[in-house]
């Protein structure tokens, strides 16, 4: 058990500081504090956070930290806090860690005894939920779809039973391939496509997958993709108790976890299914 009381201590801290998704006035007072606190700050990619920085007249010592460079970056971020310096690290834009490197080297320097501190701020994904006019309790985030064709059908396979809005990130050059292969795979659902988030071009695009596609040729920038959960009623009439609760163990869940939930979906004792299950009946 690790246990971080973040300003109760002396130990050196790791600072994850959110970024303004595209509009630089999005940056909170506490996120422009703390960068100017900090003796290190470590980025994706110094040629863009040195726009943010320079804005808010930031001067502090700036290296970068990326998916490529993040083994021998996190070595020097670990260092620099083993010697009792403060370190920020931010995306290019929104939460660190959320599609974006650091989760390594938080966990390290969590393991190590540093303070690992969240400056929050703006999210693309929260923001993007919010304004979508689609349900947002529960939602759940996943991020960029994986950018092979087969892999992307078999990911979205996976995703089509969920009662979860569920939001994406994509690329302007895979949103037609992923929304096609959205459309067969999880139907004609409602979603929104919000582009350019904060910035002067912003637009939010709501309507049925369909639809959507058939404007996309007009569509640039970066996006967030929302679409909702699958409302339509499940029943397991047609599936026997052995059935029902495999198809829970194929979605990840132990064999017990799945006998609950057959349980509370039928209606019946727990010892029940698992008498059903283990042949005891």
């Amino acid at each position: 058990m690790i246990r971080q009381k973040s300003f109760q201590n002396g130990n050196a801290t790791l600072y994850l500081v959110a970024t303004p998704i595209g509009n630089l006035a999005d940056i909170t007072y506490r996120a422009v504090e703390t960068l100017k606190s900090v003796d290190y700050i470590f980025c994706e990619d110094t040629r863009v956070s040195k726009i943010l920085l320079s804005h808010y007249n930031i001067n502090k010592p700036l290296d970068s930290y990326h998916e490529y460079n993040k083994e021998e970056k996190g070595n020097k971020i670990l260092e620099l806090l083993e010697k009792g310096y403060n370190v920020a690290q931010i995306s290019d834009a929104g939460m660190p860690i959320i599609s974006d490197p650091g989760y390594s080297v938080s966990k390290d320097a969590m393991e190590k005894g540093y303070n690992v501190v969240i400056i929050p701020g703006v999210s693309a994904s929260l923001s993007a939920l919010v304004v979508s006019g689609l349900n947002p309790h529960p939602f759940l985030f996943y991020g960029f779809l994986s950018n092979k064709a087969q892999a992307r059908k078999n990911e979205l396979e996976l995703l089509k039973d969920k009662k979860e809005t569920i939001i994406f990130y994509e690329t302007p050059h895979r949103i037609e391939e992923f929304l096609k292969d959205a459309l067969n795979i999880l139907g004609d659902r409602k979603m929104a496509l919000c582009r350019e988030l904060t910035k002067k071009f912003e637009e939010i695009i709501r309507g049925n997958i369909s639809e959507v596609i058939e404007i996309l040729p007009e569509v640039k920038g970066e996006m967030v993709v929302v679409i909702e959960g699958n409302n339509k009623e499940i029943t397991y009439d047609n599936l026997s108790v052995i059935e029902h609760v495999n198809l829970y163990i194929k979605e990840g869940y132990t064999n017990m976890e799945a006998i609950k939930k057959v349980a509370k979906d039928r209606n019946v004792k727990k010892q029940e299914i698992y008498d059903i299950y283990h042949g005891k009946e």
